[in-house]
């Protein structure tokens, strides 16, 4: 046993290397040999944080867990989780690197859509666990001057997302959930690439396609482009028609303006 007092941060650390790299005699020099030994109680964290890391994964893409097979999955996202540890202790947020861990995986590329459907499941995870939000007021855009109103940045609700393509994977999406095999063989992989728009809906995630030009312009503002930087770049004929409509449909919860803000401008 080491005689040394290790601090906090210390102890957290070799702990760290124990559990994640398999680095046992940093932290066994911290501690007492009773009972079970040291390498079987480090055995037992390492097998437990390994387990709950692929339950965080199984929970998050259930369409690639059916896709893969449960020992295949259970197999692949612990070793996902050994080579990518949580940044976070909110495992909700823990796997946005898994699906282009699945792009690179030698053992996956028999399913050249899986980290495509894993890009989509993500965005499906996010938006349900996303911070519930207000749409915008469009009394705002009204309230500000024609310069503001260039200026201005929307703020996109966290419950909507937007994801491209590059197969079917909305239709390969629903078909595994819904275990509808008939769905599923008459899928063409050549339908793509599809344009997604991700909302959180009172009953459960809604994932719709749309057309190019509307995914675009919805990308740009997403992004946090200006809106006369945002329209400019879409350079279509119904493009504010389209700006329009995505207005209404209420996919931003704020304005930011770079000369004032929405508020001061109200007030004025």
């Amino acid at each position: 046993m080491n005689s040394h007092n290790p601090t906090l941060l210390e102890l957290q650390h070799a702990m760290q290397r124990s559990v994640l790299n398999g680095r046992d005699g940093d932290v066994e020099a911290w501690m007492v040999d009773e009972g079970l030994s040291t390498t079987m109680r480090l055995g037992i964290y390492r097998n437990t944080s390994s387990s709950v890391m692929a339950t965080a994964l199984r929970l998050a893409f259930p369409a690639v867990r059916q896709l893969v097979g449960e020992e295949f999955f259970e197999g692949v996202s612990r070793l996902f989780a050994a080579q990518t540890p949580p940044r976070s202790a909110w495992l909700d947020a823990y796997g946005s690197d898994f699906p282009a861990f699945l792009g690179r995986l030698p053992h996956a590329a028999s399913v050249p859509y899986l980290a495509d459907v894993g890009r989509l499941e993500w965005q499906v995870n996010r938006v349900l666990h996303a911070v519930a939000t207000l749409p915008l007021d469009l009394a705002h855009l009204a309230a500000l001057s024609e310069a503001q109103l260039a200026q201005a940045h929307l703020v996109p609700r966290p419950e909507v997302r937007l994801v491209r393509c590059e197969f079917p994977v909305d239709a390969i999406w629903r078909a595994v959930l819904e275990g509808d095999d008939r769905a599923m063989v008459a899928i063409d992989l050549a339908d793509a690439p599809v344009w997604l728009r991700v909302l959180r809906t009172d009953s459960g995630p809604e994932v719709v396609r749309l057309r190019e030009d509307e995914w675009r312009l919805l990308d740009a503002l997403f992004s946090g482009q200006p809106l006369h930087a945002a329209l400019a770049e879409a350079r279509g004929e119904q493009t504010h028609a389209l700006l329009a409509a995505q207005l209404a449909s209420g996919y931003f919860k704020d304005l930011d303006c770079d000369i004032t803000s929405v508020a001061q401008s109200s007030k004025g």
